[in-house]
């Protein structure tokens, strides 16, 4: 039998609160612009990434909510990104863990002057003690030595080694995560990218945006007749990607 909010509340039963209950903005803005564009260039590869699964949230800025204590003490604070799996996708106001029965899979927290102590210290013990968060990251857009990885084991965080190639891997997405040095929406800096097991960084969308002309030009010379690795010279695709491409 099921009963209605109001008839549980008859019966002296109360609900806890959902994400329509809960505050989700506390209007303050990230710490500099560079970490608003680090954010964004992190959701941007994942929220592409998820287009070729059927679940899965990616969240930014974003309230998570894990007891009830928490919203007691307006402890409202949440983590800079984060990934959910097996969760149908959807848009949240914020994330309320015990309406989406799981806690975030993944957490990426930027570091600044002003944060680092509580994400090195209290918040990675919330990820690690209350939220069993599975993985935990932190990096610093202005500091890019000063990025670490954690794997959950048995309970307690264990360091994740980078790779010869700067990379550490999130076995949960299959994905790694590579400080790249570029330029991102007018800003020259080391940013933190997903990349595929194979080293291939995740677009964004301009990126994808720019590759898919790149291919139909290549596929337009092609039908030309010109020969692949001149097809490659002319868009900047690769001869590998270029045999992919259908004339």
């Amino acid at each position: 039998m099921t009963y209605s909010a109001a008839e549980l509340a008859a019966l002296g039963v109360t609900l806890p609160p959902t994400q329509a209950d809960l505050p989700y903005d506390d209007g303050a803005p990230m710490e500099s612009q560079r970490h608003q564009l680090q954010m964004e260039l992190l959701l941007d590869g994942l929220r592409l990434w998820l287009e070729g699964r059927e679940d899965g949230f990616v969240g930014g800025n974003m309230f998570v909510y894990y007891s009830l204590a928490q919203v007691r003490n307006r402890d409202f604070k949440g983590p800079d990104v984060f990934v959910a799996l097996g969760v149908p996708k959807g848009e949240r106001r914020s994330w309320v863990c015990w309406e989406e029965d799981k806690t975030p899979d993944v957490v990426i927290e930027l570091l600044s002057e002003s944060t680092i102590a509580a994400d090195k210290g209290e918040k990675k013990r919330i990820y690690q003690d209350r939220m069993h968060v599975p993985e935990y990251f932190w990096y610093d857009p202005f500091n890019p030595a000063d990025w670490e990885g954690f794997q959950l084991v048995r309970g307690t965080y264990q360091p994740i080694a980078a790779d010869g190639q700067g990379r550490r891997m999130s076995e949960l997405l299959g994905l790694s995560l590579v400080p790249v040095a570029g330029t991102y929406k007018g800003v020259e800096a080391t940013w933190l990218r997903w990349a595929t097991v194979e080293g291939r960084l995740l677009p964004t969308d301009a990126e994808r945006a720019e590759q898919q002309a790149a291919i139909a030009i290549a596929r337009n010379l092609l039908t030309m007749g010109m020969e692949p690795a001149q097809v490659a010279q002319a868009t900047g695709l690769t001869v590998d990607q270029i045999a992919t491409i259908k004339a």
